[in-house]
């Protein structure tokens, strides 16, 4: 895999024999301006209406300790909502540790939502608006507290120039103090059924803080990097740093939420320390030595298979651990990038998806370990298969003569390379796609009538990037295309990859079990062309954008499976990206220094915020490698 990414929610759903079931109980808590606090898409909580802890935490968990982590790359900036800068470790566009939300994501449920800074909301039976109520303990790090005023300014601020939140929200025309602890969200559309809910999503900021000055008497500005620590209401604020190489968070001893229910036995670190490093070898090599990396997520199956071999790991001193998920997988694939002219003609993307050997990849580079994806809601019953029917056919006819005809009439299906002669079949067929698309072989050359090769650069950071492109790169180079692999610094990688300055880059697209407004942001027309938007393909296609505004105004668990699945076919038939591959688990080494809780929440695989030091592990860790050096 890419990445491992521990801060997405993941994405279950229910099975589809369950849609009845989950319809009357997700409209269970649609009751018309009825405070709630727990609050999911798709069934009641178990937790009922409170959690008081989540089940699989210990909430005597002990703190302390220092949790050693690195990053790649560099830093420059402490604000992660603007496109410019890049942002240190431990922020995100979710606020990371400084900041928290209005509510948060759980952890072991899906599309589900507990209690943070704002203990409850309602909204109307007709979902024109939403209310949330703070919880008065809220307050930011100086002890001031959290008011209606910095939820409309966050909100305000958020809309306009963070491009993960422009389309997220952009059904609410705007955000109303009506008291001191209550905001009233107003949409300019009604029928938004998901929308009431993911405003729990939205980071709150302090408006006095960012509106103030700061040490040199020079009035803040939201709009642009910073290196000065901001001021934040999380557990965790910055204790010091070395730009660019190095942060440091510590616990907030008085945090407010500390005896909320999404963080009682977690947020167990008294540190949080990340230092970056160039190199992702000379990553690996650090966690082996110890003291630099403590938990790595692993992604590489190779290392997985054949490298745990280092005296620590032999020792037992570092652990490999498997844990399984329950939730569907991410789309991750080669994106084609359609600003680029070689790539808008849909039989070439069709031809350079014929092109990619994933049975040999995963023979012979991944040890059998991965699984090919073959949709953009992978492991959910929102997946598309076999021939559309039903509402989802009903749906499709509508656009018909904007659709490939054999989308209604072939079952969606990738290449395997399950013979030798696979390849060559796969290669001349996708050779013929070239040739009706005015591209055909001339003295070894993929050429066009003017006589310009066809092009594909990969985008890449590392030696990862090396590994899963070269079979590809290969592959293409056999049917005349000039392909390559472009590795750049991880800077320079971020910057180009949120300009959409590539011809192809791998793209991972994660998604939640009730997938709705975030949609925009991945396929939509407005997003293509904003820098730091999801839609890495630049689509902008009219079939997509109302199947989008399908998805997002659905009336109940049917339609939006019926419109998920119509989306999900029309996304794979125009084969915007060459899908890879994903595996149902995710792959942790630790060093043994940590007490982790019996049970991890299945959902997401492993929660890291619920472990804690064991300060006799860590002792006898401390005395035995640094006596070895």
């Amino acid at each position: 895999m890419k990445a491992w990414l521990p801060d997405i929610i993941a994405r279950a759903g229910a099975t589809a024999g369950l849609a009845g079931a989950i319809l009357s109980a997700s409209l269970a808590w649609a009751q018309a301006d009825e405070w709630r606090s727990t609050a999911s898409l798709i069934g009641e909580s178990k937790y009922g209406a409170e959690l008081k802890h989540y089940d699989y935490v210990n909430p005597q968990a002990p703190k302390g300790g220092t949790l050693n982590s690195v990053a790649s790359g560099s830093f420059d900036s402490f604000n992660p909502f603007i496109v410019r800068g890049t942002a240190a470790a431990g922020l995100n566009y979710q606020g990371g540790l400084l900041y928290d939300t209005l509510m948060a994501k759980a952890t072991d449920e899906g599309s589900t939502n507990h209690p943070l800074i704002a203990e409850a909301f309602k909204y109307p039976d007709d979902f024109s608006s939403a209310t949330y109520r703070l919880d008065p303990r809220a307050k930011w790090h100086d002890g001031k507290p959290i008011t209606a005023e910095d939820v409309v300014w966050s909100f305000n601020f958020l809309k306009a120039e963070s491009p993960n939140f422009i389309r997220y929200f952009g059904n609410v025309k705007e955000a109303v103090a009506i008291s001191e602890r209550e905001i009233e969200f107003r949409f300019d559309q009604k029928g938004n059924r998901e929308l009431p809910l993911i405003l729990g999503d939205l980071v709150v900021l302090p408006k006095h803080w960012w509106e103030g000055t700061n040490a040199k008497g020079r009035k803040r500005d939201i709009t642009q990097p910073s290196l000065e620590p901001p001021l934040g209401s999380g557990a965790y604020k910055i204790e010091s740093f070395k730009p660019g190489s190095e942060v440091i968070w510590s616990r907030v001893p008085d945090y407010w939420g500390a005896d909320v229910g999404v963080n009682v036995g977690r947020n167990n670190f008294d540190r949080r320390r990340y230092i970056y490093i160039q190199d992702d070898n000379a990553e690996w090599q650090a966690f082996t030595k110890g003291g630099f990396e403590d938990v790595r997520p692993e992604n590489s199956s190779r290392r997985w298979a054949t490298e745990y071999i280092f005296p620590a790991f032999k020792a037992g001193d570092v652990i490999k651990r498997e844990f399984k998920t329950e939730s569907g997988e991410p789309m991750q694939g080669f994106v084609l990038n359609l600003r680029r002219p070689q790539f808008q003609d849909r039989r070439v993307r069709h031809a350079l998806t014929l092109a990619l050997d994933f049975e040999s990849m995963n023979r012979t580079l991944f040890y059998g370990l991965n699984t090919r994806t073959d949709s953009y809601f992978e492991g959910q019953d929102l997946a598309s298969s076999g021939l559309p029917s039903g509402k989802e056919l009903e749906l499709l006819n509508k656009f018909k003569d904007k659709l490939p005809p054999e989308l209604f009439t072939e079952e969606f299906k990738l290449p395997i390379y399950d013979t030798p002669q696979a390849e060559r079949r796969y290669l001349r067929q996708a050779i013929e796609l070239f040739a009706q698309a005015g591209w055909n072989i001339n003295g070894g050359k993929m050429l066009n009538d003017k006589g310009e090769q066809f092009r594909i650069e990969i985008l890449g950071s590392g030696p990862t990037d090396e590994i899963i492109s070269s079979s590809y790169i290969a592959s293409l180079r056999k049917i005349g295309i000039n392909a390559s692999l472009r590795i750049v610094d991880p800077s320079q990688y971020i910057n180009r990859y949120r300009n959409f300055d590539f011809d192809s880059v791998t793209g991972q697209f994660p998604q939640s079990s009730s997938p709705g407004n975030e949609q925009r942001d991945f396929w939509s027309s407005q997003a293509a062309d904003r820098p730091g938007s999801r839609n890495l393909a630049g689509i902008k296609d009219p079939v997509v954008d109302a199947l989008v505004e399908r998805v997002i105004f659905a009336t109940d668990r049917e339609d939006l499976m019926a419109a998920t699945r119509a989306l999900d076919r029309v996304l794979l038939w125009n084969y915007y990206v060459v899908p890879q591959w994903h595996r149902p688990v995710v792959w942790l080494a630790y060093w043994n220094k940590f007490g982790i809780p019996e049970k991890q929440p299945a959902y997401v695989g492993a929660d890291i915020d619920s472990w804690w030091i064991d300060p006799e592990k860590e002792k006898a860790l401390e005395a035995k490698y640094k006596s070895a050096d």
